[in-house]
């Protein structure tokens, strides 16, 4: 029986390149000149600290920051912004979490989506982080992944495992 997973998978190393590329414009702007500036990846808990000097270099950062993860083809609807804290240096500090996975509402809304086509012989099954959908013919899951696309879900998702 043909089958796919739906996941939520980010690429950590264009996640990388992201950040490095966000490092490299704010060492060249000149609004950012005197101003200590710091962006840190942990990949492994996936979050970014980012500390700068006043609201306006944190918003220009998450700016600078959304734009390179577009053309670095990383969606930004993973970056989970965390609210702006002063620090003791008179800076602002902000953690930015990387969304990865399908948590269990959003799995219980793509199912209801699926079987709200009311396709037949079509079936979704929640599987840790991921959606397994199952049917008989290609063309109801291949309808599944455009109904999907056309959904607006707040995380970005990517089909794989595809097997007939």
């Amino acid at each position: 029986m043909p089958s796919f997973d739906i996941v939520s998978q980010v690429d950590m190393q264009e996640m990388t390149n992201a950040v490095n590329n966000v490092l490299k414009e704010v060492q060249t702007r000149y609004d950012f000149r005197g101003v200590t500036t710091e962006l840190e990846l942990n990949s492994k808990d996936k979050v970014l600290r980012l500390l700068t000097g006043d609201e306006m270099k944190v918003r220009a950062v998450r700016e600078m920051l959304i734009s390179h993860c577009v053309r670095r083809k990383v969606d930004p609807k993973i970056l989970e912004f965390g609210k702006e804290e002063p620090t003791s240096r008179g800076m602002l500090k902000q953690e930015i979490k990387i969304r990865e996975g399908i948590d269990k509402d959003n799995a219980r809304t793509i199912v209801k989506l699926i079987k709200d086509q009311k396709l037949k012989k079509i079936q979704a099954a929640i599987q840790d982080e991921q959606v397994r959908v199952t049917g008989k013919q290609l063309d109801d899951l291949q309808a599944v992944i455009q109904m999907l696309d056309a959904q607006n879900l707040d995380l970005p998702l990517q089909y794989v495992n595809m097997k007939q």
